[in-house]
């Protein structure tokens, strides 16, 4: 019995063999809204045929309006050479028809609307189209895709790949498994983001919003309550994140922007709020309360505070010059 179970494993490991990356030649983007023409644009410019795929023509022709602007713009910052546009574009094929597009394609992103039944049919279509050792990922953020898809044939080659607009700009790539994803899906995901110039970040389950857009959500609700209590306007709002976020996250992100405040400091005002975190707790009983410290969230491996603080600082400052000579902090 133990060596029939063992060869039943054996059986769906060979039946869910994955291809090499190298091997990939073409992949099937399903949706060429906001989200998917630009994709497609990525993977065609990085060498790969792409079939891009939605229900109306007129939509198709319009992201393929969009790709070539886009193409134009890259152009411009010489992240493009204009003669490698055309084969670009000739590398993106226009098709109305799933089960055609379908056929024999070993990797999916799917960026149609945000609707649980629309995207249930579709990997309800895709788990019939396609092989069955094809992968399939999604761009979706704030709906379960792993519950939508539960009765989806092949489960562990199911994955979230969520990009951020622009996509052919915006380097992150957030890539989330299921409990039921295979770790070799998770790992060609992460190396053909990386082949194609993006900044894959693995988390390690589903929860709505991620990591960017959750934070993001609570930006905006801060801001919808600044605006509902008539406490400051949009433009008073955006000069204010432009010129001290805007500045600041570039260089150091959020979680050690805390290291120089100074955890101390981080939990004598979450106290005055009520809260406390067994994080920064354990962190100021080690004496690690940031840069001042040499340790926080963060380990500065020695560096004085000094060292620390001046390189921040030489960054700040070449970053506020930078939008200063760019935009002034004027709006767009």
């Amino acid at each position: 019995m133990r060596s029939y179970n063992n060869l039943i494993k054996l059986n769906l490991n060979l039946r869910f063999r994955l291809v090499e990356i190298k091997d990939l030649k073409s992949v099937l983007i399903i949706g060429a809204g906001t989200m998917g023409h630009s994709i497609a644009q990525v993977y065609a410019q990085t060498g790969f045929e792409v079939d891009l795929v939605d229900t109306h023509q007129k939509k198709l022709d319009h992201a393929l309006e969009l790709i070539k602007s886009n193409l134009g713009v890259l152009a411009e910052f010489n992240r493009v050479q204009n003669d490698k546009i055309p084969p670009i574009i000739e590398r993106i094929h226009l098709k109305t028809e799933l089960k055609e597009a379908a056929d024999e394609k070993m990797f999916v992103v799917e960026a149609v609307s945000e609707i649980p039944e629309l995207k249930k049919q579709l990997f309800d279509q895709l788990s019939e189209f396609c092989p069955e050792n094809a992968i399939l990922a999604s761009n979706t953020s704030t709906l379960d895709i792993f519950k939508i898809t539960k009765g989806a044939k092949n489960r562990q080659r199911i994955i979230a790949h969520h990009w951020f607009a622009p996509p052919h700009i915006i380097p992150l790539v957030e890539v989330v498994p299921s409990s039921k994803t295979s770790p070799e899906t998770v790992e060609f995901s992460v190396n053909l983001l990386k082949k194609i110039g993006k900044k894959p970040i693995v988390i390690d389950k589903f929860l709505p919003g991620y990591i960017v857009n959750r934070i993001q959500m609570a930006l905006n609700g801060a801001m919808y309550e600044l605006l509902a209590r008539n406490i400051a306007t949009p433009e008073q709002i955006d000069l204010a994140i432009k010129t001290t976020l805007g500045i600041r996250l570039p260089i150091v992100g959020i979680a050690q922007s805390q290291d120089f405040t100074g955890l101390d400091l981080v939990s004598v005002i979450m106290k005055s709020k009520g809260g406390v975190l067994p994080i920064i707790q354990e962190k100021i009983d080690s004496n690690e309360l940031g840069a001042k410290t040499g340790k926080g969230l963060y380990d500065y491996h020695g560096k004085s505070e000094g060292e620390v603080l001046k390189k921040r600082d030489r960054l700040f400052l070449r970053q506020l010059e930078f939008l200063e000579k760019l935009t002034s902090f004027k709006r767009v």
